[in-house]
């Protein structure tokens, strides 16, 4: 008996298990079944308000490492720019770091976590 079989009945589902779908619902999303707790996180968040930047400084507290997906915010490239230098700011002020990954991604960090830019030549 696989683990997947055993998750399955544990939850009291049928022999049929479609581990993509347990794993994708809701109540999955803050639990971790096959990892013991962890002191930091890699978090995913989407910026879509300014109201995400409380979100951002509870995370960044807690010690959490964030990947940023600014894509739903793009259509507003002036409010962006508000709330990235807004972003800057809280990281310089608590020894975090931010650096822009790719066209919508940026990875910040907590104090004292640095991130390393130049690439291996």
């Amino acid at each position: 008996m696989g683990i997947f079989e055993k998750i399955g009945k544990g939850l009291g589902m049928g022999k049929e298990l479609n581990i993509e779908e347990y794993m994708n619902t809701v109540e999955m999303e803050n639990v971790d079944v096959l990892h013991e707790a962890a002191d930091f996180y890699v978090k995913p968040i989407a910026l879509e308000s300014e109201n995400d930047l409380n979100v951002i400084q509870e995370e960044l507290k807690a010690r959490n490492i964030i990947l940023l997906n600014v894509s739903p915010m793009k259509r507003n490239a002036a409010k962006l720019k508000m709330i990235i230098d807004n972003i800057k700011t809280y990281v310089g002020r608590i020894n975090g770091d931010i650096a822009r990954i790719d066209e919508d991604k940026i990875l910040l960090t907590p104090g004292k976590v640095k991130i390393v830019k130049s690439r291996k030549k």
